[in-house]
């Protein structure tokens, strides 16, 4: 059955070796232009990924590794393109679910400073949709082309705020 996702790579963790394995991942064309429609963005010129998979107790997976990715983007002050390059790290754990569990027992781990970790679901992982994320975590929200900053305007217009106008205009009345 075919993925949903613009970017996918299922990989099957029941088949990984005992010392783990390390994967290494790229984007076609066709699903860097999904990705870059999907996250609303000009262009994105490479995603790339390398995730080393070990396995953990109770059947869980560790996904450690970094993603790359260069992207255009558009400034927010003067709305002009510009390059840009995302780095991520990435380091997920993986666990069956609950009712996944022998005898349907539920486990209860309590964690310190470590997030619950995501569904391993029928003994697969999509590392490519789990690249896409980070990715798209690794995008500004309001990029800035390099050596650009937001001045607020100067002179007489500079003062004119919408309350000030209503002031001018009730005096003036």
């Amino acid at each position: 059955m075919p993925s949903a996702e613009p970017f996918s790579r299922i990989v099957r963790v029941d088949a990984l070796p005992k010392e783990g394995q390390t994967v290494a991942i790229e984007a076609t064309r066709a699903e860097r232009e999904a990705l870059a429609a999907l996250y609303k963005l000009p262009s994105i010129e490479a995603l790339s990924a390398s995730l080393t998979l070990r396995r953990s107790t109770r059947g869980g997976v560790r996904v450690k590794g970094a993603i790359h990715g260069e992207l255009t983007q558009i400034c927010v002050v003067t709305l002009d393109s510009f390059p840009s390059a995302i780095d991520e790290e990435i380091d997920v754990r993986f666990a069956p679910r609950a009712e996944d569990d022998k005898a349907g027992e539920t486990v209860q781990t309590i964690l310190l400073n470590e997030e619950e970790p995501d569904p391993l679901i029928d003994d697969k992982i999509d590392l490519g949709a789990l690249a896409a994320e980070f990715f798209a975590l690794g995008i500004d929200p309001y990029p800035r082309k390099p050596g650009v900053a937001f001045e607020p305007p100067s002179g007489e217009g500079a003062r004119a705020t919408p309350f000030s106008i209503l002031r001018s205009a009730k005096r003036s009345e």
